[in-house]
């Protein structure tokens, strides 16, 4: 009897132990969770180790692709001997349109451990060819031309008579929609199809929606909004920018599990009536009259009485592609704090969070009464509602009263940026528990953590998460509230390397970086907003074209990514190109600019104290660093013969600007923050001038008493120029002042989220220029880059990019007793947790499986430090390489360390 308990504890234990020497985990195909509507020919497939052995690295793996249900291998990859556990493209047979295949993955590591396979994945072929599209474009022929009409309900009545095996539909629109079928909502996804550059790319998305079909009649109904198709946008007047009026295209294809197939399409044979949303709209919000609504108008049963016909319009279907990036969806949910009356009589909610959505009211009263929700950020000096920020934009929900029950009412085809809300209407009764603010925002991965011992700092980083969080719907919008909402291109690479530490923001950014390559002009110049929507001369300013090169260098960085490189390269050389011809002698001194937006102006500037910068002193700098980022994207794509050309231009460049800005001892024609962060973080100056420009910044942020003056383009790498330059105490200054201008003024004034001014609310609580002044803008949140990368010290090299090979650098000072920061990779979590404690230093890393990293750890030498209860020295695995400055470097593989030093 002993010998089988032993038996069987042995046999149970057994595929434990075997997962925990090798397994593969997490697996992904285009970046996605088991995708349903790919469009490239060749998807790339991505996963994780997992190991509890210390320095495990992939040796080999092999995949196989096999056709579902049932099918045979389409690919088997046979053992591969390599490294790469991302971004493996498929290597078999042509893939068919609308198709499901599924793949598993095993791999091989350096200790001569073979994984099982793994579970199985699976990812779905999209629409591959224009004519995969059997449906036709339908519009209404209800008369449908203003953005204040009526929303559009099509509807269509269907047969399913047989057991579905599988159903997709695949949806887009002219508009925004929300679908149903049988009643029952498609998806969880808000504001879709999303904003691209319409007449170019639009996306259309795939939903599985077998569990929404009944046996024998059928029914699906879409309510098509305005949304950024028709609203018109910015303002400038953009009246039928993209089109007049809303149109659908819609095909489900349904298999039986008896191998049959049918297509149900959008066609002539759909109707189209109006229902409850009486108008909806970008920046004015939405009205609803609930006692217009066509109950069970999205059931099989019901009667379609005066609805009208629809047209069939031959709109074009090759622009139409798949959607990769993760779509906006519903998350955090906050109930009314309190409920009170303003000093001008104002009957006011406040949420306590500065966000991006909706409210959801739910409201009890007679038919035909009616609710007004009007939405601001911040209340006044004196405490009443304040709207004068949101200049022209409405930001204001109406909902009509059917009677008789409760209602529940939020909206479709909108949103709002707010804190606060202000209610009208003659609704009584209502309590805050009738009210809750719901976020929205593009559904992207947390992967981020950031956390120290100052509470004003973590406030700080609460502020930049939720900045990111309510302008990432869709696009990187500048603000989320006013008439504006664009997607400003100089705010998005500001802050793009501080975005890919909160968030996932690889297919993110991706599906903008094609609208930034499809929406430049002829002439290479890069629009300031992206989806343009401002003109074909609204763009080629420096610091916001420059979008083109910085963020696909970012986005390689930070997640690996080879092939947004390669999609983006022609987009980036035709920007350094614009600038090229635009110079004269190497000199880019001509052209509109915003300079350095946003920069310290005192209004009373009786002794030249605003930080005025030079705006083609700044182009010059942003000239040589596209240049620079193309040098960089020609050497990891092997184009050995731009490398060469694109070098030589760059030399120029810098000759150009040391001739025309700077002195023969180093001194700039602009002695601002700015100008010396610019110079010095792209390498404009000779090496030997560097260090004394760096004491002149050091020197001048002293002269403001620690104080920065930087705009929009010196903002995110002040600190960074600081520290590499040996000035960690001045960084710790900037970062932990206090008083305006700096990144902590807002938080101590109560701020939940980035200011797009330093003094956005006075000390006085007075306000800045309210025809620009948002209190949620996240471009200044770029300092959270630096907190990460230097204070925290997680950083990744650029020969081993996407944390393939990592940096772990922390940077100590201010008084700062722990830093921690966690970020999940592509190949797993990274982390770095340090803390200095009576003259203790400890560290905790972690390093994913299938990469590496080098470790800084102050001390003065290595017998100072110990790796758990052992000297480095005597840790196997772990080398030793030297000192370096400050810091004794160590080279160490995956697994987790406790470092410590006295």
């Amino acid at each position: 009897m002993r010998k089988q308990i032993i038996a069987l504890l042995i046999h149970s234990i057994l595929p434990f132990a075997a997962f925990c020497q090798l397994g593969v985990k997490h697996l992904l195909c285009e970046d996605l969770d088991n995708p349903i509507s790919i469009d490239v020919a060749n998807p790339r497939f991505s996963w994780q180790l997992v190991t509890d052995k210390r320095n495990t690295l992939q040796t080999a793996y092999e995949i196989k692709v096999n056709a579902s249900p049932g099918g045979g291998a389409v690919w088997e990859s046979g053992k591969v001997n390599s490294d790469m556990s991302i971004y493996v493209p498929y290597g078999g047979a042509a893939l068919k349109s609308a198709h499901k295949y599924n793949w598993q993955v095993r791999v091989w590591d350096n200790n001569g451990n073979a994984s099982p396979w793994s579970e199985v994945g699976s990812f779905q072929m999209g629409m591959l060819q224009p004519s995969d599209w059997k449906a036709k474009w339908i519009e209404s022929t209800i008369t449908d031309d203003s953005v204040n009409t009526p929303a559009i309900l099509f509807r269509r009545q269907f047969n399913s008579p047989k057991k579905v095996q599988t159903a997709i539909a695949y949806i887009t629109t002219h508009g925004m929609y929300e679908a149903h079928i049988n009643g029952k909502r498609v998806g969880d996804a808000y504001l879709t199809p999303g904003w691209t550059s319409y007449a170019k790319r639009l996306q259309y998305q795939a939903y599985d929606v077998k569990a929404l079909l009944d046996n024998g009649a059928n029914s699906v109904g879409i309510t098509v909004g305005s949304g950024w198709f028709r609203t018109p946008l910015g303002w400038v007047t953009n009246k039928e920018l993209y089109g007049r009026k809303l149109a659908l295209l819609f095909q489900l294809e349904i298999t039986f599990t008896d191998g049959s197939h049918t297509t149900i399409s959008s066609d002539e044979n759909w109707k189209s009536s109006n229902g409850a949303i009486r108008s909806s709209e970008m920046y004015n919000g939405e009205i609803y009259n609930a006692n217009e609504d066509k109950k069970g108008w999205g059931l099989a049963t019901y009667t379609e009485r005066d609805w009208k016909a629809v047209n069939a319009i031959d709109y074009p279907k090759n622009i139409l592609v798949a959607t990769y990036n993760q779509p906006v969806r519903k998350h955090e949910t906050f109930p009314a704090l309190r409920m009170f009356t303003t000093p001008a009589g104002e009957r006011v909610i406040d949420f306590g969070q500065n966000l991006v959505g909706w409210v959801q009211v739910k409201v009890t009263g007679q038919p035909g009464s009616q609710i007004i929700i009007s939405h601001a950020e911040v209340l006044d000096k004196k405490g009443n509602f304040y709207t004068e920020n949101l200049r022209a934009a409405k930001a204001q929900n109406v909902y009509v009263l059917k009677g008789g029950r409760e209602e529940i009412f939020e909206p479709h085809f909108t949103f709002q940026g707010f804190r606060y809300i202000k209610i009208e209407g003659n609704v009584e009764d209502l309590k805050p528990g009738n009210f809750t603010a719901v976020a929205l925002y593009s559904d992207m991965p947390v992967t981020g953590k950031f956390s120290c011992s100052h509470p004003l700092l973590n406030q700080l980083q609460h502020n930049i998460q939720w900045g990111q969080k309510g302008n990432f719907l869709d696009v990187p919008t500048d603000c989320p509230q006013r008439d504006e909402r664009l997607g400003w291109t100089g705010d998005a690479q500001a802050f793009s390397r501080t975005a890919t530490y909160n968030m996932d923001v690889h297919n993110f950014f991706l599906k903008w970086l094609k609208d930034v390559a499809a929406d430049q002009g002829a002439d290479g110049r890069v629009p300031f907003v992206v989806p343009n929507i401002l003109g074909p001369t609204a763009g080629g300013s420096t610091g916001w074209a420059d979008v083109a090169t910085i963020i696909p260098w970012n986005v390689y960085l930070a997640f690996g990514d080879k092939k947004v490189l390669e999609d983006q390269y022609a987009s980036m050389k035709r920007w350094v190109s614009f600038m090229q011809n635009k110079s004269k002698g190497y000199l880019w001194n001509t052209g509109f600019h915003f300079g350095d937006w946003l920069f310290y102006r005192p209004f009373d500037d009786n002794d030249g104290r605003s930080a005025v910068t030079d705006k083609f002193l700044i182009a010059q700098c942003f000239f040589a660093h596209s240049t620079q980022l193309v040098i960089n994207a020609a050497q990891v794509l092997g184009k050995t013969d731009d490398v060469a050309s694109y070098t030589d231009l760059l030399k120029h460049i810098k000759e150009a600007f040391v001739q025309e800005y700077m002195t023969p001892n180093g001194r700039l024609v602009s002695g601002t923050q700015t100008a010396y962060v610019l110079a010095l973080n792209f390498d404009m100056l000779p090496e030997s001038l560097r260090m004394q420009a760096a004491q002149r910044l050091a020197d001048n942020v002293k002269d403001y008493d620690n104080h920065l003056t930087t705009g929009f383009l010196g903002t995110p790498y002040l600190c960074h120029v600081l520290s590499r330059f040996g000035f960690d105490d001045v960084s710790y200054k900037l970062l932990l002042q206090e008083t305006y201008p700096s990144w902590l003024y807002p938080v101590k004034m109560g701020a939940t989220t980035i200011w797009e001014r330093w003094d956005g609310q006075k000390p006085d609580s007075t306000f800045q220029t309210p025809g620009m002044n948002s209190f949620n803008h996240y471009a200044y949140g770029a300092i959270g880059d630096w907190m990460y990368r230097v204070m925290a010290g997680l950083d990744t090299y650029s020969e081993g990019p996407g944390y393939k090979k990592i940096k772990i650098q922390p940077h100590l000072g201010g008084n700062i007793t722990y830093a921690n920061a966690d970020l999940n990779t592509g190949y797993g979590t990274a982390a770095v947790h340090w803390k200095k404690d009576n003259g203790i230093f400890t560290m905790d890393v972690t390093i994913p499986a299938n990469t590496t990293a080098r470790v800084y750890l102050p001390a003065s030498a290595s017998d100072h430090l110990k790796e758990g209860e052992k000297n480095v020295s005597e840790v196997s695995g772990i080398k030793v390489i030297g000192k370096e400055g400050t810091y004794v470097l160590v080279e160490v593989g995956s697994g987790t360390y406790h470092f410590s030093a006295n």
